[in-house]
Formats: structure tokens, C-alpha cells, sequence
């Protein structure tokens, strides 16, 4: 769901043996020096790429709210002739950019781009696609306590006022077909990672002509659980499993689980104070239950498996944990600055307002604020015991920065119509992969996705965290590319023979 949960997150995609940054950042590559393509077109060596911009309603039917400019990229296939289809990708976010890294991307699809060509789309207001900034940067956001998180939302909602029912995932589905359009496409092969799972669907349902097979990885269906007890559950699930897995066996995944409850229940009472330095600013972040929430379930997940045999925040975390029990608290204190100092400058809007406007709350959007709250907290108040593994269902839910009660400010009327949460999905082959280490999008919601289509696979990668396309065999980037150019996953017996997590030994 969160990708890397905002906008400005680092995703990291694993093609073949390459690691793959995908951060949310400028295009990096010029065009060729003769300028026959704007200024952020890409280079991508043995293919030519072609670019453009259209212009766009801001919101539909509103035309005073103006227009906004959409970018795309075409890496074109190699061989001769006409491509034999066409796959746009979107890598997650919201927010995540896709044309600054087409070098990555053609590396990754290599076989694919044999015989089809690849389509990346800025995202409205991302990269090339005309930012509309809101004034609140993904460090600010990240490192806040959970009333500042809610102040930004209401503070970025009440900057872009109106246009903020510009960013919404349906959208950024049109804008696709826009240039799916132009381009004179007949269809696409739809490849969504992590919120591109939630994207590639909307498109589906939308323009459903228009699809020739879907790949969704680190997916999660659009009725997901507004209080997240998937992702709380499945972060005790992790644990158990790595410490299993681990050769030789570092530590007790039940006693794991019990410091991690252990931990949240004194930083419910006491929380830390640790400095981060992201891009050369010090911050005091405020390291409450739900901040050991926000680490676990969605920073743990993120790169767990892309180098199993070099030390993860997964890997590490059953010792932090036992050593936090014990009274010494910097393992944990190292982890969540390790973690903290990729927080950037990058602007939040295109992140707030696609999770404030879209995705499912646990109150009636039309309601006021009030009524927001008595919803809210009578949905925490209905949640079984257990419900949240080893949390407090109150610290789990001020963990998600695109969840819980994050949005409960955004306003009624900057709001266009919420995106439904049942569509209308075409009968086409449909991938869907899940890493059975990864909180963020676990199993479970893997499987709630995949049940939408008629005729989906659905496979869950052993020992990978989130988007499991980021292990480095190359094992699953194989299956993917296989599914995109037939339609069919083939032989997967790889994704049980990824190697466990090497992980910190637990000294009794």
C-alpha cells in the first residue's frame, strides 16, 4: 500500500542480478545533444526512446480549474518489425516517478522489450508530469508526530484547495489511456508494483478494451482493511519466519514476537527520542508505538531479500528488539536511524492527495469532522482482541502514514467521488505475487486481489519482503517477463528456493 510509503520512498526493484533504485526523483538522463526530444526525455542505450507531453483536464468536467501537462516515455523494442504489444508500468508510490529511471527498467524487461515496446508514464504531478507542490516535504511528514502528520494533510489540502480533486487514481488511469491513445496503442500489458497494484486495476476497470493481461506485485485489493490488521498480523508472521529460516538458527521467532509486544507497550508509555540527518538536516523524531508500528510493517518489508546475506532491519530486528527488553536501546535507536535518513525534500502532494482522496476509510467521507471521529473510534473500539498481533490497536493504526486516522481532516469539498472499492474488472490473464516476508502487503491482501479476477494466479515468493521482483536471482523478474509477452507464469518452482534472511544472532 505504501510504498515505501510516500511518494519520496526509496522502492527497490531487483532485475535479474541488478539492484534497481526506483526513487522518487527528476529524470536524471538528457536527450540526445542534437534536442530532438524535450530536455527530460531519457537515453536508454540500444533503444530509441521517444517522448511527449499532453495536456490534460485537471479535474474532468471543471475546465476552470485548468489543465495539467502528463509526460510520457516509449522505450521502443529492438527487433524488427511492429512491436507485439505494448506494457506500461507504474512502480508505486503514489507518487513514484517512471521515466527517470527507463534505463532501469529496459535492464529489467530486457527480454521483453525484444519484441514490445515499454510505456512509462510521469504520474500528474510527479517528475516530468508538472508538479503542483503543497508545501509539505516527505521528511516533515515521515519524522512527525501523528498531530503534525494530520496538520500537514490539512495544511497541503488547504493549499491546492480545489485542484486537489486532480489527484486521484482514476485520474492518472485516464491520463494513460490518453497516451495509450495518441500513441495509436490497441492495448496494454498492465505491470503494476505496489500502489501500482491499486492503479492497474482502476485503469482495467475503467478502459477494459484496453487491457491484454495484468502483473501485480506487492498487491492489495481495493476493499482493504481501512485499520490495516493484515499488515499488523503479518509482522509477527515475519518474524516467525525468519528467525525459522535462519541457518544457523539465530533466535526464537515466539520470543521475538513477545519483546516486539513487549517494546510497543513501554514506548506506548515512554516513547524515544531519536535524532535522524536526512540530506544534510537533523531531525527529533518522537519514536512512539506507532513510529515501531510504521518500521515494522512497511520499512522492515521494503528490501527484505534483495541481499539476503547482508545484514536488513528484518534481519536485524529480533535482536534490537531483545536488546530494547533488556534496557539497551541503541540497536533500535541505529535501525530507525538507518531507516530515517533517506526522508528527503521531496513535496507530498501527489502522495497526500491520491491516499486521501482514494483509498478506504474508517469513516464516511461525506461526514463532519466530528462524526469522522466517533466513526473512527467506534471502528477501533469494534476490532477484536488480537486483531493487531503484538500492537495496541490505537499505536498500530498512528503507524500508516497513508492509513488509520491520517486523512480524517482532508475536506469534504476538495474531495471528488471516492474511488469505489468494488470494480468492474475485465476477463483477461491477471499475475499477482506477494512476498511472504512483506507486512506492508502481505499474503493475505495478495490473495483478496488476486479473488477479483476471473482468471488470476496468484503465487506468494519465499523470504522476499515487499515487491518481490527485488530478489536477486532473477528468478521472479523471469516469471513476470514470461507472463507479460504470454500470459502465462510457466514453471515456478523457483519462488520456494530463494535463500531465508541472514539474521543477527539473539544471545540468550
Amino acid at each position: 500500500m505504501s510504498t515505501y510509503t510516500s511518494g519520496a520512498r526509496k522502492t527497490v526493484l531487483a532485475v535479474g542480478t541488478m539492484a534497481l533504485l526506483l526513487s522518487a526523483v527528476p529524470a536524471a538522463s538528457a536527450a540526445d545533444p542534437a534536442g530532438s526530444g524535450p530536455k527530460w526525455c531519457p537515453t536508454v542505450a540500444g533503444h530509441q526512446v521517444d517522448c511527449g507531453s499532453l495536456r490534460r483536464p485537471l479535474v474532468a468536467g471543471k475546465p476552470e480549474l485548468g489543465t495539467i501537462g502528463v509526460s510520457y516515455a516509449v522505450v521502443r523494442h529492438r527487433g524488427q518489425g511492429a512491436a507485439k504489444g505494448t506494457v506500461a508500468v507504474n512502480p508505486g508510490g503514489p507518487g513514484e516517478v517512471a521515466i527517470g529511471k527507463a534505463a532501469e527498467f529496459a535492464a529489467g524487461l530486457e527480454d521483453v522489450l525484444d519484441d514490445h515496446d515499454l510505456l512509462l508514464v510521469d504520474p500528474r504531478g510527479t517528475g516530468a508530469s508538472e508538479r503542483i507542490p503543497c508545501g509539505v516535504t516527505d521528511a516533515e511528514y515521515r519524522f512527525g508526530t501523528r498531530q503534525q502528520q494530520r496538520d500537514a494533510v490539512a495544511r497541503c489540502a488547504r493549499t491546492l484547495g480545489p485542484r486537489a480533486q486532480g489527484y486521484t487514481t482514476a485520474a492518472t488511469a485516464d491520463d494513460i489511456d490518453a497516451v495509450r491513445a495518441r500513441l495509436g496503442v490497441r492495448q496494454l500489458s498492465l505491470y503494476g508494483l505496489s500502489y501500482g497494484t491499486y492503479l492497474m486495476p482502476v485503469y482495467a476497470s475503467r478502459h477494459p478494451e484496453n487491457v491484454r493481461n495484468i502483473v501485480l506485485s506487492g498487491a492489495y485489493p481495493h476493499d482493504f482493511d481501512p485499520l490495516v490488521r493484515p499488515s499488523a498480523q503479518a509482522v509477527s508472521l515475519a518474524l516467525r519466519r525468519v528467525c525459522e529460516r535462519s541457518v544457523p538458527k539465530a533466535c526464537d521467532g515466539d520470543k521475538a514476537v513477545r519483546d516486539l509486544a513487549t517494546t510497543a507497550a513501554r514506548l506506548r508509555e515512554r516513547p524515544l527520542t531519536v535524532p535522524i540527518v536526512a540530506e544534510g538536516k537533523t531531525y527529533r523524531e518522537r519514536f512512539t508505538e506507532g513510529k515501531l508500528a510504521q518500521l515494522m510493517f512497511e520499512s522492515a518489508s521494503r528490501g527484505a531479500g534483495m541481499a539476503p546475506a547482508e545484514p536488513s532491519l528484518l534481519g536485524s530486528a529480533p535482536w534490537a528488539l531483545d536488546r530494547f527488553v533488556k534496557g539497551d536501546t541503541e540497536p533500535l535507536r541505529r535501525l530507525v536511524q538507518e531507516e530515517g535518513s533517506s526522508g528527503s525534500t521531496e513535496d507530498q502532494a501527489p502522495y497526500i492527495a491520491v491516499v486521501c482522496n482514494d483509498y478506504r476509510k474508517a469513516w464516511a467521507t461525506d461526514a463532519p469532522l466530528p462524526v469522522r471521529w466517533q466513526q473512527y473510534r467506534k471502528a477501533l473500539a469494534g476490532a477484536g482482541q488480537g486483531d493487531f498481533g503484538a500492537f495496541s490497536g490505537q499505536g498500530f493504526t498512528e503507524g500508516p502514514t497513508d492509513g488509520g486516522d491520517v486523512c480524517i481532516s482532508w475536506p469534504r469539498e476538495n474531495t471528488g467521488r471516492p474511488q469505489p472499492t468494488e470494480l468492474r474488472l475485465p476477463d483477461v490473464p491477471v499475475l499477482v505475487l506477494s512476498g511472504d516476508l512483506d507486512a506492508n502487503t502481505p499474503d493475505a491482501n495478495g490473495r483478496l486481489a488476486a479473488a477479483k479476477f476471473r482468471d488470476a494466479a496468484f503465487f506468494s515468493v519465499r523470504n522476499v519482503g515487499h515487491v518481490p521482483e527485488l530478489e536477486s536471482s532473477g528468478c521472479v523478474t523471469g516469471v513476470t517477463t514470461r507472463f507479460l509477452r504470454t500470459g502465462a507464469p510457466g514453471d515456478t518452482s523457483c519462488f520456494g528456493a530463494v535463500a531465508p534472511l541472514a539474521v543477527t544472532p539473539v544471545r540468550r
